[in-house]
């Protein structure tokens, strides 16, 4: 499909999306918000990857949310206040799903960062399952700078990605943190010389992730976000609950084992498409 503010391509069980308005620092205009959703879950209903990678074009990762959707009618209407508020919390909730979108698709996502990722995209990339970046990249959450609260998920996600402490520095003071200290605090996994060896690397992890069994990979993802939400003894029994219904030894275990014996790479069935309830 042809969009605006972004580009796919699916290759070899990897569909790879980029951010394409490096002419206004990829930030997130109203097609944005509306195109992005349409993509993963495409991606995700027609079961057409294994793995998503999230990268942009231009200088910057993306410079958060475009000042147009500050100038959204509904925002300034001039309704009852109660209903105008209402509205509000529900355009919040909206945008908030939008970037869970990357946390709940069943494949991996993969972020490819270089420059900045400021506001919203730091909010998109802590909701996506892994990082990498290059070396001129640096993060930051600018809303205390605007006399905001960061609202789509980066105050909710970060702290399980850094520590409580370099969260709430980083939130109460809008401070650049750049890419060694990134990586240090665990945010992201690697750090790249450029934007052309980031995308080679990540390429790389996304390609070894795609040659697993697609079925074993989206249930350590549903594992993970599970266990980081619930205690161990819940965790655990979900999954043996999970592995009671899609532990399947004689096709996905069984191909590998017989791979391993012919001396070639295992050949896996995709997920299944997403069908429609009617």
């Amino acid at each position: 499909m042809s969009y605006k503010s972004l580009t796919v391509e699916t290759s070899n069980n990897i569909a790879h999306i980029r951010l394409n308005r490096p002419d206004k620092r990829n930030s997130m205009n109203a097609d944005f918000w509306r195109e992005l959703p349409e993509a993963v879950q495409q991606i995700d209903e027609q079961a057409s990857a294994r793995v998503i990678v999230l990268s942009s074009t231009g200088k910057h990762f993306c410079a958060g949310m475009d000042l147009e959707v500050f100038t959204d009618d509904s925002l300034s209407s001039q309704s009852e206040l109660g209903r105008k508020h209402e509205n509000l919390r529900r355009k919040v909730l909206q945008l908030q799903d939008i970037m869970s979108i990357f946390e709940n698709v069943r494949m991996p996502t993969l972020a490819a960062i270089q420059g900045g990722c400021i506001g919203g995209g730091v909010d998109m990339v802590t909701a996506c399952d892994i990082r990498y970046c290059t070396e001129d990249a640096f993060f930051s959450i600018e809303e205390t700078k605007l006399a905001m609260t960061a609202d789509m998920g980066t105050l909710q996600r970060l702290p399980h990605l850094i520590s409580h402490g370099l969260t709430r520095e980083l939130a109460y003071t809008g401070r650049r943190m750049y890419a060694k200290e990134a990586q240090r605090a665990g945010l992201v996994n690697q750090v790249f010389n450029d934007q052309e060896a980031l995308i080679a690397g990540v390429m790389e992890v996304a390609a070894q992730i795609a040659a697993r069994s697609p079925l074993a990979v989206t249930g350590c993802k549903e594992m993970l976000n599970y266990s980081r939400d619930h205690n161990v003894p819940d965790s655990l029994k979900y999954m043996a609950s999970w592995q009671s219904g899609m532990f399947q030894p004689q096709t996905d275990m069984m191909e590998t084992f017989s791979a391993k014996m012919e001396g070639r790479d295992p050949q896996f069935h995709d997920l299944n498409k997403v069908e429609p309830v009617v």
